[in-house]
């Protein structure tokens, strides 16, 4: 078989519908529609806004706050929907949840529509953070199952664009519209929808093929999106020191996005060795039709051996339930799921590390503004978090893929450590001295994004990939009500207690005041000392999943889906074969 001829037009278009309709190019979609997916972590940048054009207190944004983190984490909806509908129908939902839940806080800030009751707000920005689980079920859950065999490398990739969204929609504010948060808030409302309209129909679930050097691409991407990082971080820290011009944020913003799509580069050379192997006109429509059909077929027979018995013996659903469990590693039911023990543990460890990892990132800006922070510093605190957000996600994903498989060091293991971490961090706000900011937004941001890798690998591992667009989405629903009660019942109110002392010590009550301020140390030192506690009562429940799940993690948890990978790539090599004669 020789060389295809790339140079002639049929074959040039020929490949580029198969790049477009490959697994490497809807995988490099999911890269850019994650990287606009994490909308509610710039919500420390933008809160300052809503807080003085609306005259809320700490109370009421933490209210607003937590109804954020409840609709960013209570993804049951998205997960259930596309149990029943196409990939592409739940973006366009999600784009226009997102479209219409951040337009409208825009329009309230700046003051285009009468001011809104505090409900109003809080449901406007429960929309729109929720459509983050819409891009969370549609890209996430489609590469993991097309990429079964690298789940840890592949969410920690995908998480880790989210994590970088925040760093990567500041540069391009800056440059769209200059320093102007309310201008963010516009932004956040439309540009992650267009994204996902556009890559609508790019982002679908295909065959598993085995490729020898697909980790290898993988680590291409790893290394493309550090350097990304690495530049967003640099220049954050420069823009805290020198003043740029808006010709500079423009050069910034063209350059980071430059590296956003260099992966593209990469994906489309892979693609180009795939198609001269095959060295084959095919068609690429009809070629999907068949792989989702056939794929179908392939998850109706990984299914336990005896699903049909169960199917008989629906009466004895309450057994099945409880009892009858399958294996770990194997396909559970929903319910199955959610009702067993590993779960329950992981919900607890969920609620103390995401509710504390949240309350800090949520009241980020207040910290900064309490220990006498400007404004610009406050954004660089924010923009690190993001960051380290980033690397937390990367280091989860990747270091404990490379752990698993060469060690058999057990994920949930990792779990414990990052919760550790997490306590050192919160402990630095509660007793900060010069320079504990700087390295609680580094050691926070890091666990905080660590924790959502390890906790969706942990669900697809331990529950199977069946029911894992809905299971994952269930997985996380402790973190807006650890959200809840850590920022709105304990950190707000004791905050806003610290500020009404401090007016008091002036003469002055809560009515002399527009906007209720607190300045010092001790406005959020009891707050974090008992959220420090809290993560470190996760990190002790999380051990027991440890020694639970010891002995899954010493066996080979990716044989299955190997085998699944060389049956397919047997088969079509056959198909091609039978083809040529």
């Amino acid at each position: 078989m020789g060389e295809v001829p790339m140079g002639k037009g049929h074959e040039i278009l020929q490949f580029t519908n198969h790049v477009v309709q490959g697994r490497w190019f809807s995988l490099f979609a999911s890269f850019l529609i994650m990287a606009g997916a994490g909308a509610t972590y710039l919500f420390g940048t933008y809160s300052k806004e809503i807080k003085a054009s609306l005259g809320y207190d700490q109370t009421t944004l933490n209210l607003l706050g937590f109804f954020k983190d409840l609709g960013a984490n209570v993804g049951v909806f998205s997960g259930l929907l596309a149990e029943i509908t196409p990939t592409w129908f739940v973006l366009l939902v999600g784009a226009a949840m997102n479209f219409t839940g951040y337009f409208m806080i825009w329009l309230s800030v700046v003051g285009k529509v009468p001011k809104p009751k505090v409900w109003l707000m809080c449901m406007y920005i429960c929309l729109g953070a929720n459509s983050q689980n819409f891009a969370n079920t549609g890209a996430l859950v489609t590469s993991v199952r097309n990429f079964p065999e690298s789940r840890g490398n592949m969410i920690g990739l995908l998480k880790g664009f989210t994590g970088l969204s925040g760093a990567i929609m500041t540069q391009l504010y800056l440059a769209v519209y200059g320093n102007d948060a309310k201008s963010l808030i516009l932004l956040i409302a439309w540009l992650p929808a267009a994204i996902s309209v556009i890559f609508v129909y790019v982002i679908r679930e295909m065959r598993v093929v085995k490729q020898p050097n697909q980790l290898r691409v993988f680590y291409y991407c790893l290394a493309i999106t550090i350097l990304l990082a690495l530049f967003l971080m640099v220049m954050t820290l420069l823009e805290k020191a020198i003043h740029f011009t808006h010709a500079a944020y423009v050069v910034i913003a063209t350059i980071a996005c430059a590296l956003l799509f260099l992966p593209l580069l990469v994906f489309v050379r892979e693609e180009l060795g795939v198609f001269r192997r095959k060295n084959l006109p095919i068609d690429p429509p009809q070629v999907v039709v068949v792989l989702e059909k056939e794929d179908k077929s392939i998850a109706l027979e990984t299914k336990k051996e005896d699903s049909q018995d169960t199917n008989n013996s629906k009466c004895f659903w309450f057994n099945d339930i409880f009892f009858n469990k399958p294996a770990r590693g194997e396909d559970y039911s929903i319910l199955q799921a959610l009702l067993s023990t590993d779960m329950l543990i992981l919900f607890v460890a969920t609620f103390c590390g995401l509710g504390t990892s949240l309350t800090a990132v949520d009241n980020l800006g207040q910290i900064g503004e309490s220990l006498g922070y400007p404004t610009t510093t406050i954004k660089s605190f924010v923009s690190l978090l993001s960051i380290w957000n980033f690397f937390g996600r990367i280091f989860a994903g990747f270091v404990s893929e490379t752990l698993l498989v060469k060690y058999k060091f057990p994920r949930t293991l990792m779990m414990t450590l990052v919760l550790l971490l997490s306590c050192i961090g919160l402990l630095l706000i509660a007793f900060p001295f010069p320079g504990a900011v700087y390295m609680a937004s580094v050691i926070i941001g890091f666990s905080f994004g660590a924790q959502l890798p390890l906790l969706y690998s942990i669900i697809s591992e331990l529950f199977g990939l069946k029911y894992y667009s809905t299971l994952f989405n269930c997985g996380q629903l402790a973190s807006p009500l650890g959200s809840y009660i850590l920022n709105v019942k304990v950190t707000g109110p004791l905050y806003d207690r610290q500020a009404l002392k401090d007016l008091a010590k002036k003469g002055l009550t809560r009515s002399s005041v527009k906007e209720l301020t607190c300045v010092g140390n001790q406005c959020y030192r009891q707050a974090f000392v008992i959220l420090a506690s809290v993560v470190f009562f996760g990190a002790l429940a999380s051990l027991i999943l440890v020694a639970r799940t010891r002995n899954f993690y010493k066996g080979d948890i990716y044989k299955k889906f190997r085998e699944q990978a060389e049956a397919t790539e047997a088969e079509m090599a056959s198909t091609n074969s039978n083809r040529i004669h």
